[in-house]
């Protein structure tokens, strides 16, 4: 019922569904480990897909200016209680389009959604045995990143525009390790950054909340902010202090992405 309702709500704005590849001889478009295959006739190492995101986007400069698609995604990585190497996802994408406009879309379509399944905004909701209420009602809060976790921990953060510096990663890291905040694995500014937000601010998240304003170090495929140097136009929805959504105004200027997959391959390393 959830896949016919997102199915319908993006037809009726004019998205045209498309259906991608799922073996692929790049496993692009998300930063992931892929399960590896054979093709036995072409004699070639080829992937399971990570996401539909570049074929999505080959769409959309052939000329479909709202594409999606609900598919089977592959992640050769751990499982928990919120990850499985194998999941389902609605990705889109829509020309002309801004995080702004995400946002108010996706309010429409989980608040219309609530409805559709329950009757009402308020869904009843079980966790650990405790019974809860989670509000569907739009608008939903939207709180800033770096402004809101600087007010959470009572410390101020490098600036925005300095995070790839060092220094920077240093201070994040004094700050974890002060507050016994695990950060398996390399310890890079994105790793830390995220285990922080993770720990004072995905958690007041209970009814749908979007973190928005994400650094640049964060997020390479998203285009900077219109008015804050060092801050991109993206977002994270969360309910439950899970994550549900992620979206971004997307970056088109080559040269600013190219910086940004080398700072992303650096970080990798």
């Amino acid at each position: 019922r959830i896949k016919d309702y997102v199915s319908s709500f993006l037809k009726n704005l004019g998205f045209l569904e498309g259906d991608t590849p799922s073996l692929n001889t790049i496993p692009g478009g998300a930063a992931a480990k892929p399960f590896e295959t054979y093709h036995n006739d072409y004699k070639m190492k080829m992937y399971l897909r990570i996401a539909p995101e570049l074929y999505l986007k080959q769409l959309i400069v052939g000329g479909l200016d709202r594409v999606f698609e609900i598919g089977k995604q592959f992640r050769n990585e751990g499982g928990n209680l919120t990850h499985n190497p194998e999941f389902t996802t609605c990705e889109a994408y829509m020309i002309l389009a801004d995080y702004y406009t995400w946002m108010d879309l996706t309010e429409d379509l989980l608040s219309g959604l609530a409805m559709e399944l329950h009757g009402s905004y308020k869904v009843s909701y079980t966790c650990r045995g405790e019974k809860m209420e989670i509000d569907f009602t739009p608008p939903y809060r939207r709180i800033d990143l770096m402004s809101s976790l600087e007010e959470a921990i009572g410390e101020k953060l490098p600036p925005a525009t300095e995070l790839c510096t060092e220094e920077s990663r240093a201070t994040l890291d004094r700050i974890c390790r002060e507050r016994s905040i695990e950060c398996s694995g390399a310890r890079t500014v994105t790793r830390l950054l995220d285990k922080l937000v993770g720990e004072y601010l995905e958690s007041q998240c209970i009814n749908p909340t979007f973190i928005i304003n994400h650094p640049e170090v964060m997020s390479p495929l998203a285009k900077y902010h219109r008015d804050i140097p060092g801050l991109t136009e993206r977002f994270e929805l969360f309910i439950m202090k899970k994550e549900v959504a992620n979206a971004y105004t997307e970056l088109n200027d080559v040269e600013i992405q190219r910086e940004r997959f080398e700072q992303q391959a650096k970080d990798k390393a």
